[in-house]
C-alpha cells in the first residue's frame, strides 16, 4: 500500500513538474513564434510630414492631411500656397516628443527580423506579402504589388541600408486587405520619390525626403535630422489620430537649479491637470545645453532625470515638455540653471532626489511568475512524497 501511494506522489510530481515547464515553455514560445507587429509611432502618429532641420519648404498647392512639424528648427515656407488639415508644429513640445518616438520607431524598423534580401534592391514588378525586406539602395521602377492575403494585420517593413528612389509614374498598388497603414520604410540616408508617383506607407529617413511634381503619398513623409522638400504633392496620413486631448495639463519644475560644472544633477518636474491632479504614466522632456532626456511620470505625476551639468560657467534654459495625449493637452515651461563655482564656506545646491517609492516599477515578467509556480509545486511535491511515506 505504502508503495503504491509513493509511487503515485511520484508520478504526481513528475506530471506538475511536466505541466509547470510546459507552461514556461509555451509563454517564451509565443513570442518567439508571432507575426510582425506593427511599427509603433508613438506620437508621430498623427503626423503626415515631419522634418528636422533647417526647414520643411513647399512650392505650389500641396495638400496635408495630418499634422506638419519640424524640430529643432522651426521654419516651415510654402503654406500657403499648400494646405494643411491639421496643426503645424514649429520647434514646440510636440513636435520635439514626435521626434523622440520617430527616433524609437525607426530603431525598432531597423532591428526587425527576419530579413529578405531584395535582389539588387529592384522592388519593380514584385508582388510581395508581409514580411521584412532589405537592400543596399532600394529602388522602384513600374510597380510594387503588396499583397495582404486576406490578413489586414499584415506587415511590411522595408530597410534601405543607403537610400530609397522611385522614378517618375511609378506606383506601390495594395491588394487583398493590404493596410497602408501597416507598411514601413526604413531609409539609412534619404529617400527621392519621383514626379507623378503614387506611394505607399510611412518613410523613416535618418537625413531627407524629397518629393518631385505631382507625388501621391498614402501614409507619412519623416525625416529624423534633414529637410523635407514638396512640390505640388498630395500626402494623406489616412492612419493619422488626433494630436491631444482637451484635459489642460500644468508642468512644474522642481530641480537643480545650479551646480558646479560637470556636476551630476537631477533635472524633475511635476505634471498635473489644471485642477491639480496627477497624471502618471505619461512621458516628460527635459532639454539642458542641447542635450534632451525623458522619463515618465510616477503616481504623483513626478519625472526626473539624472544628468550632467554643462561645463563651462553660465547660465542655461532647460526646456520641459510634455507632448499631450488623445486625453491631456500638451504642456510646457522652462526654467533657469545656472553653473558656477561655489565660494568659500558656501555649498552649492544638492541635486534633487526622487524616493525609490514614487518611481513607477515593473511587475514581475511572465518568466519570473512561472518560475515561482515551478518551485512552489515542486515544494509542495516533496512535501507530499514525504507524508505518502511516513504515512
Amino acid at each position: 500500500m505504502m508503495k503504491t501511494r509513493v509511487h503515485g506522489a511520484k508520478l504526481t510530481l513528475s506530471a506538475g513538474m511536466a505541466v509547470t515547464l510546459a507552461i514556461g515553455m509555451l509563454a517564451a514560445g509565443q513570442t518567439a513564434n508571432a507575426a510582425q507587429a506593427s511599427v509603433e509611432l508613438g506620437t508621430a502618429k498623427s503626423f503626415a510630414v515631419l522634418a528636422g532641420t533647417p526647414a520643411v519648404t513647399n512650392t505650389g498647392p500641396t495638400t496635408i492631411t495630418g499634422d506638419l512639424g519640424i524640430h529643432p528648427a522651426a521654419a516651415v515656407t510654402g503654406f500657403p500656397p499648400g494646405t494643411v488639415s491639421g496643426t503645424i508644429h514649429k520647434g514646440d513640445a510636440v513636435a520635439l516628443q514626435a521626434k523622440i518616438d520617430l527616433v524609437t520607431a525607426y530603431d525598432a524598423a531597423a532591428g526587425r527580423t527576419p530579413v529578405t534580401a531584395v535582389a539588387g534592391g529592384t522592388l519593380g514588378g514584385q508582388t510581395l506579402v508581409g514580411g521584412v525586406y532589405s537592400g543596399d539602395a532600394l529602388a522602384l521602377t513600374g510597380t510594387l504589388t503588396l499583397d495582404g492575403q486576406n490578413d489586414p494585420n499584415s506587415v511590411w517593413v522595408f530597410k534601405a541600408a543607403s537610400s530609397l528612389t522611385t522614378a517618375s509614374s511609378s506606383t506601390v498598388a495594395l491588394i487583398r486587405g493590404a493596410n497602408p497603414c501597416n507598411v514601413f520604410w526604413q531609409v539609412t540616408s534619404s529617400a527621392t520619390l519621383g514626379s507623378g508617383s503614387t506611394f505607399v506607407g510611412t518613410i523613416m529617413a535618418l537625413t531627407s525626403i524629397t518629393m518631385a511634381d505631382s507625388v501621391t503619398v498614402n501614409g507619412r513623409a519623416l525625416a529624423r535630422n534633414g529637410t523635407v522638400t514638396l512640390i505640388n504633392d498630395k500626402i494623406s496620413n489616412s492612419c493619422s489620430a488626433p494630436s491631444t486631448g482637451s484635459t489642460k495639463t500644468k508642468l512644474t519644475y522642481t530641480g537643480s537649479t545650479a551646480a558646479a560644472p560637470g556636476a551630476s544633477i537631477t533635472l524633475r518636474a511635476t505634471l498635473k491637470t489644471s485642477a491639480g491632479v496627477a497624471i502618471a504614466g505619461k512621458t516628460v522632456t527635459f532639454t539642458l545645453n542641447g542635450v534632451t532626456g525623458s522619463a515618465k511620470t510616477s503616481r504623483s505625476g513626478l519625472a526626473s532625470v539624472v544628468t550632467k551639468a554643462p561645463t563651462a560657467l553660465g547660465t542655461y534654459p532647460i526646456k520641459i515638455a510634455f507632448a499631450g495625449d488623445t486625453t491631456h493637452a500638451a504642456a510646457s515651461t522652462t526654467a533657469s540653471f545656472r553653473v558656477r563655482t561655489a565660494t568659500s564656506g558656501q555649498a552649492l545646491p544638492n541635486t534633487a532626489t526622487l524616493a525609490t517609492t514614487d518611481l513607477p516599477g515593473p511587475g514581475p515578467t511572465p518568466v519570473v511568475v512561472v518560475g515561482i509556480l515551478l518551485l512552489a509545486f515542486v515544494v509542495a511535491s516533496r512535501l507530499l512524497l514525504r507524508a505518502s511515506r511516513t504515512g
